[in-house]
């Protein structure tokens, strides 16, 4: 069944089928709320935000209209709007990227010095974006992480498509611009080339 369908569904009673939803989007949800939060040092809340936020929509689902956005799209912008609401609340602004992003286990092939740089440079890249202003940062982690395309992020942003990529450039030119004295690094160079 489809958003929209299982959407129909409920709108017409199946409650039941608010369950389904939930199961699709969960984790995807919390995955963002987190990311949202953690440099604020208030992850603690996420899954609160998360349950807060499917509350949210399940209350205001007969007012969605799945011409005007998809449902991931109006559930992605009701999460940013729980976290920045809380964000408010504990005189917090600052919204940063996760510092604990997954990262694959090395084999055993690979060179400690290898896990050490690679490591190293995960860090440099959470840091950059963590330096990112809020809406360049959010536009970065539902573009690059959550996968999310161009018309869905300026829903959830409230910005036209042109801002969003506007944002999205500016963004990846900081990085770019604050990791190129370690990218060009020539000993990160020759580490590199260990594992070709």
């Amino acid at each position: 069944m489809t958003d929209s369908q299982l959407i129909r569904e409920i709108k017409e009673g199946n409650l039941e089928c608010y369950a389904e939803l939930i199961r699709r989007y969960e984790k995807k949800i919390l995955a963002f709320v987190t990311h949202l939060l953690r440099q604020a040092h208030l992850e603690h809340i996420a899954e609160d935000i998360c349950q807060e936020t499917f509350y949210k929509a399940y209350k205001s689902i007969h007012s969605f209209r799945d011409v005007e956005a998809t449902f991931s799209t109006w559930l992605y912008t009701i999460a940013r709007n729980s976290v920045l609401s809380e964000l408010r609340k504990s005189r917090n602004s600052d919204v940063y990227l996760e510092d604990t992003l997954q990262v694959p286990t090395a084999s055993s092939e690979r060179l400690p010095e290898q896990v050490l740089l690679r490591n190293e440079r995960e860090q440099m890249v959470r840091l950059a974006i963590n330096s990112l202003p809020e809406k360049q940062r959010s536009a970065l982690i539902l573009r690059e992480y959550e996968q999310l395309d161009y018309n869905e992020i300026a829903t959830i942003l409230d910005l036209t498509v042109s801002s969003v990529k506007s944002l999205l450039f500016r963004a990846r030119q900081s990085i770019k611009g604050q990791l190129e004295a370690y990218i060009l690094d020539p000993h990160l160079d020759e580490a590199e080339g260990m594992n070709r």
